[in-house]
């Protein structure tokens, strides 16, 4: 593809860049959208993967047929299949009345499934035989439906970590993945930061009827040599917030600061960034964990302080066995996967505790959006809705 085909392509879906990891994420798109081969898109939460779908779909000889984007990860396990199969009369308690699924109602056209990876495994095998085939059963039904759609799933988790603990099937992966789109994380496209951020700051100028944000030298700077962990959608958010609360619209590093997360250049936190290797997942899991013991550890050290500013010399005694050792890990993974660590006498709690408090501080510090304390926890949005009401979080 030309330069000037990439750049109509953008225009047409407001896609703001330069980079040429995302110039080859469009090409690609535009190239298999001439076949009916499966996608898989992948990439962190936020990086707008959803856009690749729609090139695929309008670029194909399907765009004039029906186009559905589904959302895999926010529908109940209990009803997924409906949703996407149909179901007779009668299948289950609720079904007063035949319903035809996605499948059935995208004949000829496209189906985009989000969060693919949330799929229950009864799900993966309907999935599994209809990519194959074209053929699916309607919920309560024994009769063989027909269907012509074109899949294109995309996810942000390891998909090879999630096989080998057995919550998706290898063989649907593959038939999945016959072509991947890799789509690049915000700081992978550091010259585009700035760009994407005065596009933001313009439309939120027309939205609120005020002066566009205006950023100095090195505010430019701090934005792109922050993280972003919530990539591109994290970024709008920022920019949104900064347009609406501050009344001089020129912006330096020192206000930009403000708006960033304290830990925004710290990449061992990567907590809402995708799972793309299995040893990166591995070191998420164990950084996350690490991180609310220090929290805790934090925590109890001010409530001792506190306790000594109102005279109490020491605290009640306990018993030696409510104690362990635990190794907190205070300097960076080195070779052979050694750690240098403290020892300290402090209450460790179990694996369940520790991941009931990293949900509750992420919906705490998400104000309690569930969908982005799912993305700052690297885990589907059905997973901690399960995972909500398992430790009682309502």
């Amino acid at each position: 593809m030309t330069t000037e085909e990439i750049q109509k392509i953008k225009q047409r879906f407001g896609i703001i860049g330069t980079n040429s990891q995302l110039n080859h994420a469009i090409e690609v798109a535009v190239q298999v959208a001439k076949t009916d081969l499966s996608v898989l898109v992948t990439g962190e939460s936020g990086t707008g993967k959803e856009f690749f779908p729609q090139i695929i779909h309008t670029s194909s000889v399907r765009k004039s047929g029906p186009y559905f984007a589904i959302n895999c990860g926010a529908i109940p396990e209990g009803t997924i299949d409906s949703e996407l199969f149909g179901h007779e009369k009668g299948a289950f308690t609720d079904a007063k009345l035949e319903r035809k699924g996605y499948f059935e109602i995208a004949d000829g056209g496209t189906l985009f499934l989000d969060e693919v990876g949330e799929l229950p495994l009864q799900t993966q095998v309907r999935l599994l035989r209809v990519l194959e085939t074209g053929e699916f059963i309607r919920m309560g039904s024994s009769q063989i439906k027909k269907t012509n759609v074109r899949v294109v799933a995309a996810t942000n988790l390891d998909m090879r970590r999630a096989i080998q603990e057995g919550r998706f099937r290898e063989d649907l992966y593959y038939r999945l993945n016959t072509v991947e789109i890799k789509v690049p994380a915000l700081r992978e496209r550091k010259d585009d930061i700035p760009l994407l951020f005065r596009k933001f700051a313009l439309d939120f100028s027309d939205k609120y009827r005020m002066p566009p944000l205006q950023l100095d030298d090195e505010a430019k700077e701090l934005l792109k040599n922050s993280y972003w962990q919530g990539n591109v959608r994290q970024l709008k958010n920022i920019a949104e917030q900064i347009s609406i609360i501050e009344t001089d619209h020129h912006i330096t590093a020192k206000t930009l600061e403000r708006y960033l997360p304290k830990n925004e250049n710290v990449s061992q936190l990567q907590l809402a960034g995708p799972r793309m290797m299995a040893d990166d997942n591995f070191m998420n899991e164990r950084e996350l964990l690490y991180k609310v013991l220090f929290e805790m550890k934090r925590d109890i050290a001010e409530l001792r302080q506190e306790v000594r500013r109102k005279n109490m010399q020491q605290p009640a005694p306990v018993k030696q066995d409510e104690y362990q050792i635990a190794e907190v890990v205070k300097d960076e993974v080195v070779k052979d996967d050694a750690v240098k660590a403290d020892v300290v006498r402090d209450y460790v709690p179990s694996m369940e505790d520790v991941e009931k408090e990293a949900i509750r501080r992420a919906l705490e510090k998400a104000g309690g959006n569930r969908k982005a304390a799912a993305a700052s926890l690297g885990m589907g949005e059905r997973t901690l809705y399960r995972k909500i009401k398992e430790y009682g979080l309502n």
